[in-house]
């Protein structure tokens, strides 16, 4: 992110312009109130939009129809490398960090909401005042969140694969790199290089913004929930009041922070990663869905089937890609 900044204000070292957007992000998510937080983070997604822009700049009108068919109709080849690519695809769409992220914050929601007194209530509590509308409307946000995800995902891959791969570009190194390499291939109309590449830098930003605090806030519940501390840990509490909550996100910050200025190529980090995130959530969704299903712990409000085949079958992709990958690494 902080290359993207240098991007559009060189004047702006890239040292001095990646720590003056991290600190903000952190004083943000630590000191503003959650109320108001999760407003300006609702707000954020709207950059994503820069994107769809940048994509209608890169891409040529006479590449939509082939783009159109080769979505419907993709190819699959069965070598390492397209495999390894497949699990990482898979692993950032359904990465382990939502099932933290997605939970506690609607847990989060229902606090605020006065449902629910504090997170990681102990047995014997009333229980939560979640309605059936509330569910209704919880199955209607994840889905829209998830429909809205794709959507940009496929205009990133888009971009990408017209606008770099097609010209021979296949060895980005970081997002500025990215920005930097669509300016001379963009040529629809005069300086339209410059404002794609500005676009796609500015969303880069955007998402930055959007997705910082949301990796680290989730690490933060996947520690909590790991070492028991979720009773009263969370963001609408304060710093003074949940400090080994926020002490988790300063630390998964300040890590972040660092491997901007380490020597691991933050492209090929963030592939790795999304295998590994491809790999470990198949385990993960076996869990949740056996606790979807638990009437003990649900009550009436276990999962239906609809959504129990569609859970089985990702597990069965996610799994099979995964199993390949081992399987060509092994061989």
């Amino acid at each position: 992110m902080g290359a993207s900044i240098r991007l559009l204000v060189p004047t702006i070292p890239f040292f001095i312009a990646t720590i003056i957007f991290t600190g903000i992000i952190l004083t943000a998510e630590i000191f503003i109130p959650y109320k108001t937080y999760s407003k300006v983070l609702k707000f954020l997604t709207f950059s994503l939009f820069l994107y769809v822009l940048t994509a209608f700049l890169a891409v040529h009108s006479s590449e939509w129809t082939i783009i159109a068919k080769s979505t419907l109709l993709p190819h699959f080849e069965l070598d390492k490398t397209f495999v390894l690519m497949v699990v990482a695809v898979l692993g950032t769409t359904i990465s382990p960090y939502l099932f933290f992220w997605q939970a506690s914050e609607e847990v989060e929601e229902e606090v605020r909401e006065g449902k629910i007194k504090e997170m990681g209530q102990q047995q014997g509590a009333p229980e939560p005042k979640v309605t059936k509308l509330d569910l209704k409307n919880m199955r209607i946000d994840v889905i829209t969140g998830m429909g809205f995800a794709q959507v940009i995902f496929w205009f990133i891959i888009i971009t990408s694969a017209s606008a770099l791969h097609n010209n021979g570009v296949t060895n980005i190194s970081s997002a500025e790199e990215a920005a930097k390499a669509l300016q001379p291939l963009v040529k629809v109309f005069p300086y339209s290089g410059q404002i794609a590449s500005g676009l796609f830098a500015a969303g880069i930003i955007g998402t930055g913004l959007l997705a910082v605090p949301v990796f680290a806030a989730s690490a933060s519940y996947a520690v909590s929930e790991c070492f028991a501390w979720s009773e009263g840990e969370g963001l609408y509490k304060k710093f003074l009041q949940a400090p080994r909550f926020y002490g988790i996100i300063i630390a998964s910050t300040v890590i972040g922070l660092w491997i901007n200025f380490s020597n691991i190529d933050p492209i090929q980090a963030l592939i790795y990663a999304a295998v590994i995130n491809g790999i470990i959530s198949v385990p993960l969704l076996i869990i949740i869905i056996k606790i979807a299903n638990d009437k003990k712990i649900l009550g009436n409000k276990v999962i239906n089937k609809i959504s129990n085949l569609i859970a089985l079958v990702t597990i069965i992709i996610m799994a099979t890609a995964s199993a390949a990958l081992v399987l060509y690494n092994w061989s």
